[in-house]
């Protein structure tokens, strides 16, 4: 019987297991009760936090810009170009009949080119001739726009008509640099006017064009004493094509020389910079790490004043049957909730950050789910091991000394 009265006795004394709804209470009563330093507490876990998930979401975001310009330009975009003589100061010249044999390789869909010319194009002939502002001048075959899936900004592009006679169509930066906003203008080219036709759009996939002034293939012979050799040729083929046309491009566009023929892939610029978009983020990813650390001291910083400051509660609570392990739960999830709070302030507001750049930018808002749980579960972590040493002194005060130093 005495030992039936003693297990009965320990079953008495057993402490509550407090639940998930009574570790909640407890471990949110310190934050109700001292809003203005949770808050300020919190900032320093949002700041970090905030600039992580706006870095890697401007990143993401000019990635995927970068992306859709490459969808919709394509990446089977070749060039081939004259490359360097075999002998010093020798020019390279390509055959007048290589757009034509390029045209005839396997695979390839569209086939257009352009010539440098010697002329400089200027806003009228009392402009100094060497006042020339990058722009250059280039004879265009009439399937040029279409190989580079261009488009015609105003006015409209060169034809079988106006490319027999003194027009032009201004790529959007020389148009730009001309002063030219629309169609109908003349501009001072060679050793005559010509009428500007039309100004095209931004050409990403060739730059070179969009700093240009472009004259009809024929209209350059007649006024221009163009040779008729290209100086590029550009070619659209499928997709499938691409690599077998490559092989075969420089031997076809000059058969006597191939070594002389150089070929290019103008999206691989593209592909470059949307891999390494986000290679100058990770000094502000550490920055923002470095803030979310000096956050995560604000908190131990925090609760261990909160450790001190209530010592009576401590005691109380201890006093009442809280064991040690509870003791440490509730401070461990005080501190759990400070940085969660924390935690999704600094995602809303680096989400909202991206957003605007996004939107003033004109780029698509991105912002990688692996980020926000990744930045999420770091406060999380730094929430807990900021409340592990105040949690476990919290445990270790005395009843009776806790009680007498309140």
């Amino acid at each position: 019987m005495k030992g039936l009265a003693g297990g009965r006795g320990r079953d008495r004394l057993k402490a509550a297991r407090l639940s998930p709804r009574d570790v909640a209470h407890v471990g949110s009563s310190g934050l109700r009760s001292r809003p203005m330093r949770v808050v300020l507490s919190a900032l320093g876990i949002a700041i970090g936090i905030a600039t992580m998930i706006s870095v890697v979401g401007i990143s993401a975001s000019s990635q995927a810009q970068l992306l859709r310009e490459l969808d919709k330009l394509g990446t089977n975009l070749l060039v081939a170009s004259p490359g360097e003589s075999m002998f010093a100061g020798e020019e390279v010249k390509l055959p007048e009949e290589s757009v034509g044999m390029v045209g005839r390789i396997e695979g390839v869909q569209d086939v257009g080119a352009t010539a440098d010319l010697n002329a400089t194009v200027r806003r009228t002939e009392k402009v100094d001739e060497d006042d020339t502002g990058g722009i250059a001048v280039k004879a265009t075959t009439a399937d040029l726009l279409r190989v580079l899936r261009g488009e015609v900004g105003s006015g409209g592009w060169l034809n079988a008509a106006t490319g027999r006679y003194p027009s032009v169509v201004l790529g959007h930066v020389a148009a730009e640099r001309l002063g030219i906003t629309e169609p109908g203008r003349q501009v001072w080219l060679g050793d005559r006017y010509f009428t500007v036709v039309g100004i095209l759009d931004p050409l990403p996939l060739a730059p070179e064009i969009e700093r240009s002034a472009l004259v009809g293939w024929e209209g350059a012979k007649r006024l221009l004493a163009f040779d008729g050799h290209p100086t590029s040729v550009y070619e659209r083929s499928a997709d499938a094509a691409v690599e077998d046309v490559r092989k075969v491009m420089a031997a076809t566009v000059d058969p006597r020389n191939p070594q002389n023929v150089q070929v290019t892939d103008p999206s691989s610029a593209l592909r470059a910079k949307a891999a390494t978009e986000g290679a100058f983020s990770s000094l502000l990813l550490g920055l923002g790490g470095i803030a979310l650390l000096v956050g995560g001291v604000g908190v131990a910083n925090t609760m261990i004043i909160s450790v001190l400051e209530r010592r009576y509660e401590i005691g109380l609570r201890r006093s009442l049957g809280a064991t040690r392990g509870q003791i440490r739960i509730q401070f461990v999830t005080e501190s759990l909730m400070l940085s969660g709070l924390g935690g999704l302030a600094g995602v809303a507001l680096g989400a909202a950050a991206t957003g605007v750049y996004a939107h003033s930018g004109g780029l698509p808002w991105v912002v990688p789910l692996w980020a926000v749980g990744g930045g999420f579960g770091a406060t999380l972590a730094i929430g807990t091991v900021a409340g592990l040493y105040p949690a476990v002194r919290a445990s270790r005060l005395s009843p009776t000394l806790a009680l007498h130093a309140a």
